[in-house]
């Protein structure tokens, strides 16, 4: 066998398999991996049906295979137009890295959060998205510098004089710290929303920035989008809304924010009861 086998060929066969496991990678998390391990268990049917002589299956296997040809780019048509996009882009090639760098920057922050929270320190954690908030920033203390857990918990840590105020974050950069923000103006909040939660609903209602609060008197975590809050966080949903922002998921429309508001809306009213 290793006669007649050129290196062409190896070649070849690591080519194929370096594709398919791009692929495979690609895939993960969404409904045609389901699909993919559904026709990889018909293709072992199908052998095990051949070697046993089992006429019927296979010929009814065949037929399945068949009309799943023609029904897969239908029912899976936006699965497969994102995975093009994406190998458009030649972000096939760099999603790993994306998804590495945004676990890491998600878990930077994700701890300093929950160990402010456990301390009972009230922190406000500002994240800029497309729209710019050097209007609020201008007058603070800039910083340009890279995220870590131990700045953000340095920062907020009581009489430190960067304290009082917003750190606003941009990707991987902390920008500012002491940073004021506008007020909400809805006059239906309750009274015991502090200046914190106002300021973070504030900032939301002019931008498409979203906030994270945590209140020194309760100990929990807000959180703000689209002028809207919900209240008492996990750590689990903090590291989901943080893995979204820092590119896991690319280019998330503001409906896609949305949803991810209902559901940690409706996952904090249920930690509440």
């Amino acid at each position: 066998m290793l006669d007649w086998l050129r290196w062409q060929d190896i070649l070849d066969i690591l080519i194929i398999a370096f594709v398919i496991y791009r692929l495979l990678l690609l895939l993960m998390g969404t409904r045609a991996m389901q699909l993919v391990k559904g026709l990889l268990l018909l293709g072992a049917v199908s052998v095990v049906a051949k070697f046993l002589n089992l006429t019927t299956v296979s010929w009814f296997l065949a037929k399945t295979l068949t009309v799943l040809v023609i029904a897969i780019p239908i029912v899976f048509q936006p699965e497969l137009r994102k995975m093009l996009e994406e190998l458009g882009r030649g972000s096939l090639w760099k999603r790993k890295e994306v998804e590495k760098k945004a676990d890491l920057l998600s878990s930077e922050i994700s701890a300093a959060v929950m160990y402010l929270k456990s301390q009972k320190i009230g922190a406000l954690i500002v994240l800029q998205r497309n729209t710019g908030l050097k209007d609020f920033w201008r007058t603070a203390v800039k910083m340009n510098a890279e995220l870590s857990q131990e700045l953000l918990i340095s920062i907020f840590w009581p009489n430190n004089p960067l304290h009082d105020g917003a750190v606003i974050i941009d990707n991987d950069t902390i920008i500012a710290a002491a940073t004021y923000l506008p007020l909400t103006e809805n006059s239906d909040l309750s009274r015991w929303i502090g200046t914190r939660h106002r300021a973070a609903l504030g900032v939301t209602e002019v931008s498409d920035a979203i906030a994270l609060v945590l209140s020194e008197e309760r100990g929990e975590v807000s959180l703000a989008i689209n002028g809207h809050l919900s209240r008492n966080l996990k750590e689990a949903q903090i590291k989901k809304l943080l893995m979204h922002y820092f590119g896991a998921e690319e280019k998330i429309s503001k409906s896609i924010w949305g949803r991810l508001h209902e559901e940690i809306s409706s996952l904090g009213q249920e930690s509440e009861e």
